[in-house]
């Protein structure tokens, strides 16, 4: 049985990727870290940035901080899942890129 929800603007279902996803919400949250680029892009007020629940939001994704482990978190996550098959670098990140 799959259940759906949302965590910020990103729905997603109840299995294994949301307890992933919620986890990673929770360390970009801890992360308080916020380059110029966004720190500007919030100030601005043009519904191209937002903040919610503690998550920074640009262009649709979510803002994650430089942060090296965060990112590899990220990676590691949407690489090793048993049920997908290697994709290729770029199709990885694209879908990567379609939530951060």
């Amino acid at each position: 049985m799959w259940s759906r929800k949302i965590v910020g603007k990103i729905q997603i279902f109840d299995n294994r990727k949301v307890v992933e996803e919620m986890d990673i919400i929770k360390r970009i949250k801890k992360n308080r870290t916020r380059e110029k680029e966004i720190v500007q892009a919030l100030q601005k007020e043009d519904e191209l940035a937002w903040e919610e629940d503690e998550v920074a939001y640009m262009e649709g994704r979510i803002y994650v901080p430089n942060n090296k482990n965060i990112k590899e978190e990220i990676l590691k996550e949407h690489h090793d899942p048993a049920d997908v098959r290697h994709l290729g670098q770029h199709r990885m990140q694209e879908l990567i890129k379609r939530i951060y």
